[in-house]
């Protein structure tokens, strides 16, 4: 089956003679217009390639590469321009288009171009097949699960990774928001370039507005050279900003202007400077809480959230355990350099019938813990249960003592805690509240909080 190849041009003795050079080599479809290019994309969305005029009476030919460049999977487009319009052939190249040719081009060159514009397009093809087929396998880069849930994350995530829409990630701490926001800039348009990423709970407030936007020379105190912010340092690629809900208004309305104004202010600066971010944004808070408790701002929840993605506790995918078991087995083996003992479905079983409030993190940690401490060829139930015990007593080993900041290490203490609790005494709230000296509303709203099952 032949390629296919779009020919745009309003004018017909043009679209004729490049139909006669191309159609020995392609399946050809002609547009004379924008309007009707996009009516062929629509009917065709399988189309290889785009040979496109940019000078049309109406739109021209930058406004269709705006379309392409917000979805998936394009057509690799040649964009053909007037002599001396280099400022028009940048301008497309930044918008996506695989080449360009100054008129009067040369045909042999153009058959060229186009060659390569499509084995371009059938590599893409080809690579977003595969990609595919990893996520439907339960894999997503370092990601894995082959629950249904998270084999729909993979597939969102992977339809979202080209387009330049912002996302926001949603779960639990220790659920891999970052590795997921990582894996997206990787697949992403941008992936050429940096991306920077920034821990909105990590930070004091007065360090936060310097951080995002930088600062010049002598603004304050201290500032004995000028420093580029985190914007303008992922300026052309991704900016990642965990934990956006602990940041507070002032910085969520700066954030929000920054994002709608394509620009930044240094701290002591004179004029803006412009910046292209993607961002992506992470929380393990419910903003629509926050939002209806004035503390998140609804216009910037509605800027970031362009996608949302939702990654759900391991409590509710536990036929993902096992799996996650054998990939950081094998990641073990190499960083110990030891040949791994056998796991036995006794103990898969046991480690999945934990809870792990810590989610995807804290069973990392307990998996490495079995790993040292095995010393026969199989793991073994009692194996798995040694492993898991410091994590269940107050000791060094708890999760939250690995925790990357104070407010992480509080909310997972606060979600082990207060689940014992709940299990000693049955489920019921009110009489864990008088228990632990807490009101019962107050514990309520802590549970709703934290994500805790009473089941």
């Amino acid at each position: 089956m032949l390629p296919e190849l779009l020919i745009v041009d309003d004018e017909a003795a043009a679209r004729f003679a490049l139909k006669r050079a191309f159609q020995s080599l392609y399946s050809i479809h002609e547009a004379d217009s924008v309007a009707a290019a996009r009516a062929v994309l629509r009917e065709h969305p399988q189309l290889h390639a785009i040979l496109l005029d940019y000078s049309m009476p109406g739109e021209d030919g930058l406004s269709l590469l705006h379309d392409l460049a917000a979805t998936n999977e394009s057509p690799a487009v040649v964009m053909i321009t007037a002599h001396g319009s280099e400022r028009v052939a940048v301008d497309a190249m930044k918008l996506g288009a695989f080449d360009y040719l100054p008129k009067p081009y040369d045909l042999e060159e153009l058959r060229l171009v186009v060659a390569r514009a499509i084995d371009h397009r059938l590599m893409r093809m080809e690579l977003e097949d595969l990609r595919r087929r990893v996520a439907g396998d339960g894999q997503f880069g370092r990601m894995v699960g082959d629950s249904p849930v998270m084999r729909e994350v993979f597939l969102s995530a992977d339809r979202i990774a080209q387009t330049d829409l912002p996302v926001l990630v949603l779960g639990e701490s220790g659920t891999g928001k970052d590795v997921l926001a990582q894996e997206i800039h990787a697949r992403s348009a941008r992936a050429r370039q940096r991306m920077v990423a920034l821990n909105c709970a990590a930070l004091p407030e007065s360090l936060v507005e310097s951080e995002l936007f930088g600062y010049e020379k002598g603004a304050f105190t201290g500032a004995q050279v000028a420093r580029p912010g985190k914007f303008e340092l992922a300026s052309g690629g991704t900016l990642f900003l965990d934990e956006i809900g602990d940041m507070t208004p002032a910085t969520q309305a700066k954030i929000l202007r920054a994002a709608e104004t394509g620009s930044v202010e240094r701290l002591g600066a004179a004029r803006p400077t412009k910046v292209d971010v993607r961002i992506i944004a992470a929380t393990n808070q419910n903003l629509q809480s926050a939002i209806r408790e004035g503390k998140f701002r609804q216009d910037l929840y509605f800027r970031l959230a362009g996608m949302t993605l939702v990654l759900p506790p391991l409590r509710q995918r536990r036929e993902d355990i096992p799996l996650l078991v054998e990939r950081f087995w094998i990641d073990l083996a190499r960083k110990y350099n030891r040949q791994a003992p056998q796991v036995t479905r006794e103990a898969h079983v046991r480690l999945s019938k934990e809870d792990w409030p810590g989610n995807v993190r804290q069973l990392r940690g307990t998996v490495e813990r079995m790993f040292v401490l095995s010393r026969s060829a199989s793991v073994t139930e009692a194996d798995a249960a040694a492993a898991i015990e410091p994590a269940l007593t107050p000791s060094v080993a708890e999760p939250y003592f690995d925790a990357a900041d104070f407010r992480d290490a509080k909310r997972l203490f606060e979600s082990e805690y207060l689940t014992r609790k709940l299990r000693e005494h049955g489920g019921n709230v009110t009489r864990t509240a008088a228990a632990i000296g807490l009101e019962r509303q107050s514990l309520q709203e802590k549970i709703r909080q934290l994500g805790i099952t009473r089941d």
